[in-house]
């Protein structure tokens, strides 16, 4: 349902036509129409108060995660879609919490936007790209905060799941021995935002195309509208599958050893075993893009690597949302690093995926 600049009845309007509360009263009540019964899913109290309140329910435990946002940093404003933006704010946030085998349940988005923002419809197609998903899983917007900002966009999304106590899944619990294994394919997003900032545009590129569109799109997709794989970490979390788990946010190479850090272990990764991305191989040779390097380093793929005791690999599911995974390799002694091997040559994995910080390389 598109939120419309209309105001609801029954909801007191600041003086200010147009303004804040005028829009925090819309967002309410598209939150609100979400929430059939509020004590059925464990809201005592939504959008309103200063602060949301739910219930505990005994033996189970809360997940939180939260993810910023920023403009120019993370996300540019003319390379996709309020719509699209929205989906992804939430799907980032999704994507941890099927990360720690979790179910997700409630929302809080904050929102900082320059005049010129507020003054389109630019909220309005946002909300509704992240309600859209929260739909799909049945996530109530229970709260947040709007405030406007001198130039940039800024977006903070909190989402607060749930898990049976103690099956909340760790990245510190890889022990060698146990098996590597990644969900979907690798290598997508990080060739959508090469083909973003080389021009490509989702659903508006009029321009001749030497190779088939649609291979553009599904990656552009990719970067532009991630899938967080909660099917799949709900699974793993309920049926106590995965003994670490980590979702690629800043690229394998990263996360594995993020992962194998926690865990204090090592891993050997095979590369004839990797999951690429299909529409980058297919675009490899006429797009410049190197399949096994964007795989490796790219990030944002938000897929889910995990590891699993022996003896457990045969209880895995072989699509989950139709979906499947693929095992990619072992878990060794912390005392043989993280290495990848092709045939018979074997190399060190350096985390090489995104890094907000990482110092430029001197000219």
């Amino acid at each position: 349902m598109k939120i419309t600049h209309e105001a609801p009845k029954d909801v007191p309007t600041d003086p200010d036509s147009g303004g804040e509360f005028d829009f925090i009263a819309l967002v309410r009540q598209q939150a609100s129409q979400r929430i059939e019964s509020e004590s059925a899913t464990g809201v005592t109290r939504g959008i309103g108060d200063d602060a949301a309140v739910v219930e505990q329910i005994a033996g189970r435990e809360s997940v939180i995660t939260t993810d910023l946002l920023v403009e120019g940093i993370d996300f540019r404003r003319d390379t996709g879609t309020p719509f699209l933006l929205g989906h992804k704010a939430l799907a980032v946030s999704l994507s941890d919490i099927a990360a720690m085998g979790a179910r997700p349940r409630w929302a809080l988005l904050s929102v900082g936007v320059p005049r010129e923002v507020w003054e389109s419809d630019f909220l309005e197609q946002f909300y509704e790209g992240f309600l859209s998903l929260a739909d799909r899983y049945d996530i109530k917007l229970i709260g947040g905060d709007t405030s406007r900002t001198p130039e940039k966009i800024v977006i903070d999304s909190i989402v607060i799941g749930e898990c049976v106590r103690g099956k909340s899944i760790p990245r510190s619990g890889a022990k060698p021995g146990d098996q590597i294994f990644l969900s979907g394919s690798l290598g997508g997003a990080a060739a959508g935002l090469r083909l973003l900032e080389h021009g490509a545009r989702f659903a508006m590129n009029t321009a001749p195309q030497e190779e088939p569109s649609l291979a553009v799109d599904l990656l552009l997709r990719r970067h532009l509208q991630p899938e967080p794989r909660v099917g799949w970490g709900m699974i793993l979390g309920q049926e106590s599958l995965a003994t670490a788990m980590i979702d690629l946010s800043d690229g394998l190479s990263s996360d594995l050893n993020h992962l194998c850090k926690e865990s204090c272990v090592g891993a050997l990764v095979e590369s004839a075993h990797l999951p690429l991305d299909p529409s980058v191989t297919a675009l490899s040779g006429r797009r410049a893009l190197d399949p096994l390097m964007l795989a490796l380093h790219g990030g944002e793929d938000f897929e889910l690597l995990f590891t699993v005791a022996p003896q457990k690999i045969a209880k895995l599911p072989r699509k989950v949302d139709g979906v499947t995974v693929s095992h990619i390799g072992e878990v060794v002694p912390a005392t043989e690093g993280v290495q990848i091997r092709e045939r018979s040559h074997v190399w060190d994995l350096v985390a090489g995926g995104w890094n907000h910080f990482r110092k430029a390389a001197k000219e």
